[in-house]
């Protein structure tokens, strides 16, 4: 991928573990594309919020391969996540994170997940494992979408369209603890 621009459309299926969620995605004859890696993500936005405030998103992710920076439009009415989405590869992580700083970019949280991907018609199959628990994200067309979550024994009831950053929001409220970095081990 050297640079994309499209409508992002996806949703997240939770799961007990991560053995289940593979076993389900085993089962519905998704094919393996990509081994299971860690992802290590960074939002930035700037010292007012001007992102936010616009319910958008800058996203640096960093995987042992590759370093993908990632623009992500205003949610879209959908009964899905629908979103505009920019993204292109980057050879230099350490001078764009430092270009962005320079442009008055600052990492406001951080985020990581262990993924591996799949392929089902139409469909990009993502099982992550979180420190917030396992997630199967499916991304692709509606019909695409619909069809894997069938395929995976779920329906339109159990889609989460919550952001991770959302979800570990909610996980850290609902234990009375402060939400900082969403990582493996200290922050």
């Amino acid at each position: 991928m050297n640079h994309q621009n499209m409508m992002e459309r996806e949703v997240k299926l939770a799961f007990d573990s991560p053995e289940k969620a593979r076993a389900a995605v085993r089962a519905s004859g998704a094919v393996p594309i990509r081994g299971r890696r860690l992802q290590a993500d960074v939002l930035l936005d700037t010292d007012e919020g001007s992102l936010r405030i616009r319910r958008c998103a800058l996203r640096v992710r960093k995987e042992p391969d590759r370093n993908v920076v990632t623009f992500k439009g205003p949610m879209q009415a959908s009964r899905m996540k629908l979103r505009q989405e920019i993204e292109t590869t980057v050879a230099d992580l350490p001078a764009l994170l430092r270009l962005l700083e320079e442009l008055g970019f600052r990492a406001w949280f951080r985020y990581e997940k262990y993924r591996e991907e799949f392929q089902l018609p139409d469909t990009i199959v993502a099982v992550d494992e979180t420190p917030i628990g396992t997630f199967v994200e499916l991304e692709g067309t509606e019909a695409g979408i619909d069809a894997a979550a069938r395929a995976l024994g779920r329906n339109g009831d159990d889609y989460v369209v919550d952001s991770y950053r959302t979800l570990f929001e909610q996980h850290c409220r609902q234990r009375g603890v402060p939400a900082t970095d969403m990582v493996f081990g200290p922050s």
